[in-house]
């Protein structure tokens, strides 16, 4: 008998084992929000094949509208920019790129503000090959006073062009509209009609916007947002509604709002559905970071939906919030932020630099082993070049060859009118700020001895908290303590800081800067 136990026991055992071996033969692979780390809000994303691209916002950074690429959704490449140089026919707020891809040629549907009369409307660009960047075809929508948002689908071989009407009309609310679009994707050539209207009694009182449509069966379905999108006090959150044609009546979902924010991530929206090969309905859409906020900016995540055959209604796989980390849609894994290190010595690629597009393009070039900005624009902040910041704990440096003419500066710039320098000029260092356009030294310091070159550094906390120190010849600040200054006031109300250098003063010259460094905590 006991033999016979004992027999069962390990069968039990044996079976145990195996089972548990075809579990492990077969693990969940998962992603962590964000997908795509740092400001990149209104994320639009398209498949092509087997690769997926996205577009999102640059507001007032240039080059206008960075693009990714990914093949699983999850691990995204920088490709570079929409636009290299900027529309002729723009002045700023590059907002909600909409790409779109049919019969071999990539379109880009953006909004940006007009120069003639600073009001923002919808412009069109396209492309045979997205690497090499897009040719504008200038402004596609003039709707009264402001139209943004745009979104394009096709419906039985037509395609329709559907925006944001900004509710600035008298006796006219926030709605969106549609209207038929040319063949050739270039003119809208129909009469609008209206697809929904924000209701100014629901959860949607603070508009309706960032449009995103697909088809499934025999209904159209939207994901649209509503309310304050940006800034510390926003409340964003995402609505459904569907209609079985695309010129309605639409139907909004009875349990909306469907998606809204947590303590993990804020205020999600504005974003585009994809379908997987497998079809996997995701949502890419944007969300602010709950401990970096709006100091690191509105980031890319991910979120799946997924449907009820009975009500023919989706929702999100994991709630009504962004999850933190979730089920990927292929076998891949996020990864990390990756560190940025430049020895200008031992390289002349370019990088993804940034600019206020408030200025003219900074005028700058890499020889004789240095980084050489032009101090050309005579401001404090006008020759700024950034990077995008992905995570809010970081270290930046830059080492540098200190001048008499010019000071040079490591710089945490929010616009060329809030902003954090911590500059060398010949031998004495200052940490300066402007606040609301008044520029004040916080601390200066005189550094002893000779000295070839000098390594600026900045430690960031939270994106918020900074510390500011200096080595020269390998000699840390001698005795004293970083230089701390807190940023609360530098964040924008549409998009986030950013990390870089600038050169200043009245004099004219060139920077000599010998590497710069961005490492993550």
């Amino acid at each position: 008998m006991k033999l016979l136990l004992r027999l069962i026991s390990l069968c039990l055992i044996f079976n145990g084992a195996v089972f548990a071996q075809k579990i492990n033969l077969k693990p969940v692979n998962t992603y962590r929000n964000p997908v795509i780390a740092g400001d990149f809000a209104d994320p639009s994303v398209i498949r092509v094949g087997d690769m997926y691209y996205a577009a999102g916002t640059s507001s007032e950074w240039g080059p206008a509208y960075p693009i990714y690429t990914s093949k699983n959704l999850v691990d995204w490449e920088y490709l570079g920019p929409v636009f290299a140089e900027l529309p002729s026919w723009t002045m700023g707020s590059y907002w909600a790129p909409e790409l779109f891809y049919r019969n071999g040629t990539f379109f880009v549907y953006y909004t940006a503000r007009r120069k003639s009369d600073k009001q923002s409307f919808i412009g069109v660009a396209s492309t045979k090959d997205i690497k090499k960047g897009f040719t504008d075809h200038g402004l596609l929508l003039e709707w009264t006073k402001e139209a943004i948002d745009g979104f394009v689908v096709e419906d039985n071989g037509k395609l329709f062009f559907t925006w944001k009407a900004y509710g600035l009309d008298k006796g006219r609310g926030i709605e969106i509209l549609g209207a038929e679009l040319s063949d050739d994707g270039l003119k809208v050539i129909g009469k609008e009609f209206s697809l929904i209207k924000a209701d100014a009694d629901d959860w949607e009182a603070g508009g309706a916007e960032g449009q995103a449509i697909f088809k499934k069966g025999k209904y159209w379905y939207m994901l649209y947002s509503g309310n304050a999108c940006c800034g510390e006090n926003c409340n964003y959150q995402v609505g459904m509604a569907r209609a079985e044609k695309l010129q309605g009546p639409w139907t909004k979902f009875s349990g909306n709002p469907v998606l809204v924010g947590d303590e993990t991530w804020k205020c999600p929206g504005h974003g585009t559905v994809v379908i997987t090969p497998d079809n996997r309905y995701f949502y890419l859409h944007h969300a602010y970071n709950g401990a970096d906020f709006t100091y690191t900016g509105r980031q890319g995540v991910l979120s799946e939906l997924v449907w009820d055959e009975d009500s023919k209604w989706p929702s999100f796989r994991y709630g009504k919030t962004t999850p933190a980390q979730a089920e990927s849609p292929f076998a891949a894994s996020i990864k990390t932020n990756e560190d940025l290190v430049m020895n200008f010595e031992n390289t002349k690629n370019e990088t993804s630099w940034v600019y206020d597009v408030s200025f003219p393009k900074p005028e700058y070039k890499i020889q004789n082993g240095m980084l050489e900005i032009e101090n050309s624009n005579l401001t404090t902040t006008g020759n700024f070049l950034g990077f995008v910041v992905k995570n809010g704990n970081y270290n930046f440096s830059a080492e540098i060859i200190a001048k008499d003419r010019i000071q040079q500066n490591i710089t945490v710039y929010g616009d060329a009118k809030n902003a954090i320098g911590y500059g060398i000029l010949k031998d004495k260092l200052t940490l300066w700020q402007i606040k609301d356009g008044v520029y004040s030294i916080v601390n200066t310091q005189e550094i002893p001895g000779q000295f070839e070159s000098i390594n600026l550094k900045l430690r960031s906390h939270f994106g918020r908290f900074y510390e500011f120190s200096w080595e020269v010849n390998g000699q840390q600040s001698n005795s004293l303590a970083p230089v701390k200054i807190e940023g609360s006031w530098l964040p924008r109300w549409d998009r986030a800081l950013r990390v870089g250098i600038n050169v200043s003063g009245t004099k004219p010259g060139n920077s000599q800067i010998r590497s710069v460094q961005l490492k993550y905590n």
